[in-house]
């Protein structure tokens, strides 16, 4: 019995499954954003934001989908022409015929993806979301995670915990002073974590782990003696490319091959 074609719109179902679109933040954008819904389907590359390099990689292996956490296109785009840069991936992807699909707040509030998984790389109980968005089989769902440390540690402990769990160069700290007792209650949120810090405050976590974290923001939240650990917005949710990788083999073994972009930390220290 001759197996059925793998189509784009055959495994954008099966992704819309594992993270709803309904899910995601009313001002977000995923979904096919680039392509055509039967498109045959036999490679995939999965990478966390459709930058230049991940268009050119797409190019160059061949891809016939292109995968990311970040949606590229979150404004309406007026016209299509090779002046702007947004405009010039679309162009690139559409004249070698490559598919692109984004799940990103649906991707970070489904049950098993990236609140989930990154809360599993600390060892925490009572585990709540940090921000409830909605429910799912009656569990509350939401962005980021709360809960209880198995071992008390200090905020210095857990930052190095984050930077060597995380496979990451370095971590910044706001409030490693003002938060002097071990720490047993953390919150967790990748990404963009400035929004986050009233919820973490309002749930008593005595450290935040998140990302993008400004100036006056650190300093607030440390005056209110809750310290935030920020592993940057790439820092923490690069654990959407092996898990997808992951994901995807399961779900389609050697119908499809999946390919990954490099790590690419968009900050660098200079010392």
């Amino acid at each position: 019995m001759q197996r059925e074609e793998l189509t784009c719109s055959r495994i954008t179902e099966r992704l819309e499954q594992l993270a709803p679109r309904a899910y995601a933040c009313d001002w977000d954008n995923p979904g096919l954003l680039v392509g055509w819904h039967d498109k045959k389907v036999q490679k995939i590359l999965v990478a966390l934001d459709a930058t230049d390099e991940v268009v050119e990689q797409a190019v160059q292996e061949g891809v016939n989908l292109l995968l990311t956490h970040h949606p590229m296109i979150f404004k309406p785009l007026k016209q299509i022409n090779d002046e702007n840069f947004i405009s010039r991936r679309v162009l690139e992807l559409v004249g070698h015929q490559i598919c692109y699909f984004a799940m990103h707040t649906n991707f970070d509030i489904a049950p098993g993806c990236m609140a989930d998984l990154a809360a599993a790389r600390f060892d925490m109980t009572m585990e709540e979301p940090l921000e409830v968005t909605g429910e799912a089989d009656g569990q509350p769902i939401g962005i980021g995670k709360i809960g209880t440390l198995t071992e008390p540690m200090t905020v210095k402990a857990l930052a190095k915990q984050v930077k060597e769990r995380f496979g990451l160069p370095f971590v910044m700290v706001y409030g490693a002073e003002q938060v002097i007792e071990p720490v047993t209650r953390i919150a967790v949120s990748p990404g963009s974590g400035g929004s986050m810090i009233r919820h973490g405050l309002a749930k008593q976590a005595q450290v935040l782990v998140t990302g993008d974290i400004g100036h006056h923001e650190g300093i607030d939240a440390a005056a209110n003696h809750m310290a935030i650990i920020d592993a940057g917005h790439y820092g923490l949710e690069h654990i959407f490319i092996p898990f997808m990788k992951n994901w995807l083999e399961e779900q389609f073994g050697d119908q499809v091959e999946v390919v990954t972009a490099e790590p690419a930390f968009p900050v660098k220290v200079v010392i």
